[in-house]
């Protein structure tokens, strides 16, 4: 009998991002009611927002039918609109989860969501039953499916109404055993669901790191660049497989601060800074996908610090207003993380590398000294950002750069100097409008300190810029 009136609740099971779901059911003399999907509800308390596009309904006439165990590559919504079946649910991909099996008995009170690659079978209680699942891909003939039998020795699934005695198809009853199984990999669109990224911009400072630790902390991670993806082209977006990933990073950008000001850089820093990310924004909105978006400084005028997650954008120069046209699409994205960050140093091209090529070919360098904020080191932009995603920080922005003393560009370059081993006095400190005197470049912002309390609050403190400064160099 089904139970009625019991709360809605999402429990974990052995099988990792197997869940089983409980189901108010509305009961009188009439009959019953129930929501069986309810999207907002359900991703509140845990569920996925797996963004269903297919409603599939098996019936079956008497007690005893038995189906699968059937893998699939998309993730499934299972539930029962009559009578009862006993579900049995095998762990087919890749990995230390691989033949866990986790059985319940599902009626309309109960739910199931299985993850794509989880092997799904049922056996009916009662005759007249129909057994309903939402899925998040529309069923082809031509995709990836694994099979295992139903008798498997290995598994041991505790059929209530022994095999021999049940109605099966012959089918089912030729599928492989579990030693003879070929797991879904555990790569592209068969990993553990929720930990798929995908990395735009994969080939920058901040891509590279990514890259590397996305890996060590669980995550399968598909690295993309120019010129063989644009993200700012929308017909490619359109037809790409998003269905592979659960996560998008965007790291990519047109960094060129001048050269965006230019008759040739200007449409290009839109088309990467605005165009790419609005048309990213929408393939998370329609797949549902966390997106998480990299910001910078240079969408604040630089009038005050520091610069909280709420101040409102006040671009001076094409860079940063296209920064902050992409930044709004990013804002229309249910799940998104815009971080927004300054001063970045990571392995590549870039200002501490500069001052430290410079010192040791013995120039003395005149280097501004009234733009002041904190230096970014991607190990610490790049773990922030995996903070947010394993620990489900509540979604929006959060500005993510060092910690410690907020400082000049000529107060680093003294340091780069100094540690380095020579004297610190060789940088000559000078006003940003001194410096470009005469030169048709873009404007900068001239205080670019982030408060950092909203990240910290999730426990995440990037370490001290200062100090991270000094260890780079000692690597260089």
């Amino acid at each position: 009998m089904t139970t009625t009136a019991k709360p809605l609740g999402v429990a974990t099971t052995p099988i990792p991002g197997f869940l089983r779901i409980d189901l108010t059911v509305h009961g009188d003399n009439r009959g019953w009611f129930k929501e069986n999907w309810q999207r907002e509800k359900m991703v509140a308390l845990g569920l996925p927002d797996f963004g269903p596009v297919q409603n599939n309904i098996s019936f079956n006439d008497e007690a005893g039918v038995t189906r699968g165990i059937h893998a699939e590559p998309w993730d499934k919504y299972v539930s029962v609109a009559t009578g009862r079946v006993f579900g049995a649910w095998v762990d087919l991909r890749e990995g230390p989860s691989f033949g866990t099996v986790y059985t319940c008995e599902i009626d309309p009170s109960v739910a199931v969501f299985v993850p794509r690659g989880v092997g799904n079978a049922y056996q009916t209680l009662e005759p007249n039953t129909a057994y309903t699942y939402l899925v998040n891909d529309h069923w082809s003939p031509d995709a990836q499916y694994t099979f295992l039998n139903l008798a498997d020795e290995t598994v041991a699934v505790p059929w209530p109404i022994p095999l021999d005695d049940a109605i099966l198809s012959d089918k089912d009853r030729a599928h492989p055993r579990l030693a003879d199984v070929t797991p879904f990999p555990a790569v592209g669109r068969t990993a553990v669901p929720g930990r798929r990224v995908l990395v735009t911009g994969a080939n920058g400072q901040l891509g590279r790191e990514l890259m590397s630790r996305l890996a060590d902390a669980g995550y399968a991670a598909t690295g993309v660049d120019l010129p063989e993806f644009d993200i700012s082209d929308a017909a490619a977006m359109d037809v790409l497989d998003w269905s592979a990933y659960d996560i998008i990073i965007n790291a990519a950008a047109w960094t060129n601060v001048d050269g965006a000001e230019t008759p040739e850089g200007r449409p290009a820093a839109w088309r990467a800074n605005a165009t790419g990310p609005a048309n990213l924004a929408r393939a998370a909105t329609k797949h549902g996908l966390v997106l998480v978006h990299i910001s910078s400084e240079y969408t604040f005028d630089g009038a005050t610090e520091p610069h909280t997650e709420d101040e409102p954008p006040s671009p001076l120069g094409v860079y940063g207003q296209s920064k902050a046209g992409g930044d709004a699409a990013v804002l229309a994205a249910p799940s998104h993380y815009l971080v927004r960050t300054s001063w970045v140093v990571g392995d590549g091209k870039n200002f501490v590398r500069t001052m430290a090529s410079l010192a040791e070919r013995g120039i003395a360098p005149k280097v501004v000294d009234d733009q002041t904020g904190r230096l970014t080191f991607t190990t610490d932009l790049a773990a922030g950002i995996i903070h947010l995603l394993s620990s489900s920080a509540a979604y929006g922005t959060y500005n993510l750069s060092g910690e410690g003393p907020v400082v000049s560009w000529a107060d680093v370059a003294k340091r780069v100097y100094e540690r380095l081993g020579h004297d610190p006095a060789e940088v000559t400190p000078i006003t940003t409008e001194e410096y470009f005197a005469g030169q048709d470049v873009a404007p900068r912002p001239l205080k670019s300190a982030l408060d950092l309390t909203r990240i910290k609050a999730t426990g995440f403190t990037p370490g001290d810029s200062m100090e991270r400064l000094d260890a780079y160099i000692a690597g260089l």
